[in-house]
């Protein structure tokens, strides 16, 4: 803006309207200024302050004119538009963007020796230390991924660290600011915090170091009673209703709200938190917890559904809580459900019970861990034919809040990938081993800590069949196209992978599946510096993510011959066609056991507790008329529309081979 020094008309109109300053000639204004929109101000320092024109229109139909009154102003530069009104304290080492509205509030202050939160170390996991991650703004959870779990590369882990720290050392010696059309009102003590575009501060009681990276796409909002030191605040966070947090990156449209307390805590995209308290976890993408009495401690977590009372323990009083534990994406804990940690928990399990013997379901995904009598059962593959392992595959994609143009996590939604393909493959290795060291005839099998019935291992196998067929049937499907395939060397043409990368083992780097080649890549380009920067870095995930259904189609080619005896190069057209006619098979064959257990939900037992003063009169019409029928039920539509859509999918499939 163009700035001026104050005439001397306008020192004496201030004057008469009780404004004082150390130093008139530190005062610059610019165009626009009017004196008579400022009342009771003392200047101290260097201060500029921009046009006052303009009008705030407040709920309930009160207006405000853009002016300042009521505050103590040192070294701060104002901008066009901005309404400051009763600020106890002072305003000190700060640049406001226009429009601003700020009232009630104790005092806002940059020490100017302050990183704003930029470099606070987190100790994820353990709470001792060893896998610290200093956050900044615009962190992704695949690059805190690296920091906090690669701790055997440490060249790669002291750069990121390092660049981290040399961004968070810039950052010294500037004043603190707040953004453009940002509203700040009853507010406590804001201290050394940058505050983004179009963020609503309101009624929190302390925020201290600490960065809002708010924009008009995705505001932040922090609201009452909330206490928050050594964070960082993404786009779209929503921080409220008392929440105390303390050295925590907040992601992307995450909600932390209700009385929900966190310390040493990376949350990233969509993760939901009422009530309960988390203390050193890495909450990936979508993690959930909403009741008073559930715990989160030194875990990681994803896609989590945690269920009232859960809890975890991380010290055997003996080291202290040095303990950590990994529960994989798109699991859920029961309430009252309890795991010792160490431990890890396999890829959309549900665990149910206490559990202390530290078990490992890794390479059995899709399982049950269940308590009976103190002893841990294991029922493998069993949660492939739930309802609600569908229906949370279904829902995650739809309940993405981000409205950030720049989204900071990469997140694939698929429930089936090589990633958890990989997994199944693994694990009917591993449960035909045990059947044969065991023997046929066995009733039980041990595995490590825990037991698995003889009928729970092989249902768990055959399951773990249907769902590779189906989602390998679906990748060749996928690779066919939609034009009609001349003869076998355009069908050879179709299926020849088109990506190098993506054999081998795959990875959940929280959120982003990739072979794990590529992201050991990833780590050596760090180390020979070619990737340069965290920007570069950001970069490459996004490309890992663009490049996933090619990378997939890669992998497939590799286990074709594993799974149906057969090289890609040596696949027919009649091998094609028993590859559609599996995946059809196993699609509705897992759409039919959907609807069986969707159908447990409309049984004689569920209708308990309706038609409460006549049960045997009017309870099926009550429930009826609170639930619906089942024929009528939204998700059972769903799949059995699905299941006619996917017989139509294979029909025009098969139409187009030669």
């Amino acid at each position: 803006m163009s700035l001026r020094s104050l005439t001397n008309e306008e020192i004496s109109q201030l004057k008469s309207r009780g404004c004082r300053a150390t130093e008139w000639i530190s005062v610059s204004v610019g165009e626009g200024f009017d004196p008579s929109h400022l009342s009771n101000v003392e200047f101290s320092g260097k201060v500029i302050i921009g046009s006052t024109e303009g009008k705030f229109h407040l709920p309930g139909g009160l207006v405000r004119h853009a002016g300042i009154s009521n505050v103590t102003l040192h070294n701060v530069t104002i901008g066009n538009g901005v309404y400051i009104n009763d600020i106890a304290n002072y305003i000190a080492n700060y640049t406001i963007g226009d429009g601003a509205f700020i009232e009630n509030v104790d005092n806002i202050v940059s020490t100017l020796n302050s990183s704003y939160g930029i470099g606070t170390e987190v100790s994820v996991l353990n709470e001792t230390g060893g896998r610290e991650v200093p956050i900044y703004e615009k962190m992704s959870a695949q690059t805190a991924y690296l920091i906090a779990m690669y701790r055997n590369r440490r060249d790669m882990v002291e750069k990121l660290i390092t660049s981290i720290k040399v961004h968070a050392g810039s950052l010294y010696g500037q004043p603190g600011s707040i953004g453009k059309k940002s509203h700040i009102v009853n507010a406590g003590e804001i201290c050394n915090v940058i505050i983004g575009d179009y963020a609503v501060v309101d009624g929190a009681t302390r925020l201290a170091e600490g960065t809002i990276t708010s924009s008009k796409d995705d505001p932040v909002h922090v609201g009452r009673d909330v206490i928050a030191e050594g964070f960082v605040f993404a786009a779209g966070a929503c921080v409220d209703d008392g929440a105390v947090v303390h050295h925590c990156f907040i992601g992307q449209a995450t909600h932390l709200t209700h009385l929900f307390s966190a310390h040493d805590s990376l949350f990233f995209a969509n993760c939901a938190c009422e009530n309960g308290e988390a203390a050193a976890i890495f909450a990936g993408p979508y993690t959930v917890t909403m009741h008073k009495s559930s715990l989160l401690i030194a875990g990681m977590f994803s896609f989590l559904n945690a269920g009232s009372g859960s809890n975890q323990s991380n010290h055997m009083y003996k080291l202290g809580p040095i303990h950590q534990g990994v529960v994989e994406r798109g699991s859920k804990t029961t309430s009252d459900s309890y795991i010792l940690w160490p431990a890890k928990i396999g890829a959309f399990s549900l665990v149910m019970g206490r559990h202390v013997t530290h078990p490992d379901t890794s390479r059995l995904p899709f399982s049950y861990i269940i308590e009976n009598r103190g002893e841990s059962f294991l029922v493998p593959g069993i949660n492939l034919r739930s309802v609600g392992t569908i229906r949370d595959a279904q829902k995650w994609p739809k309940r993405d809040k981000r409205r950030e143009k720049k989204l900071l996590d990469n997140i694939n939604f698929n429930l089936l990938s090589p990633y958890s393909a990989g997994k199944m493959l693994d694990g009917i290795h591993l449960l035909n081993e045990l059947e044969r060291t065991a023997g046929l005839t066995a009733e039980r099998f041990a595995f490590q800590t825990m037991t698995i019935e003889a009928h729970a291992l092989r249902k768990g196998r055959k399951l773990y069949a249907m769902a590779i067929d189906k989602f390998m049937g679906n990748s060749v499907i996928n690779r066919l196209g939609k034009t009609p395939i001349s003869d076998k060397g355009e069908l050879s043409r179709r299926l020849k992978p088109t990506h190098k990368a993506g054999a081998g083992q795959w990875v959940d780097v929280c959120g982003l599946f990739a072979p794990k080649s590529e992201v050991d890549k990833v780590c050596d380009d760090i180390c020979s510096d070619k990737i340069e920067n965290l920007e570069e870095l950001e970069s490459r995930w996004k490309k890992l993510h663009a490049d996933y259904y090619d990378m997939e189609w890669t992998w497939v080619c590799d286990k074709i011959e594993e799974w149906y005896g057969k090289s890609i190069e040596n696949i027919t057209v009649d091998d094609v066609r028993e590859i559609i006619a599996r995946w059809l098979k196993s699609v509705t064959s897992l759409n039919s056991m959907l609807l069986e257990d969707a159908n447990k939900e409309y049984s004689l037992k569920s209708r308990t507790g309706f038609g409460i003063d006549d049960p045997g009169m009017s309870a099926d019409d009550d429930f009826i008329s609170v639930r619906g029928s089942y024929d009528a039920d939204p998700f059972v539509e769903m799949v059995k529309e699905h299941s006619i859509i996917k017989t139509a999918l294979a029909e025009s499939a098969l139409a187009l081979l030669p």
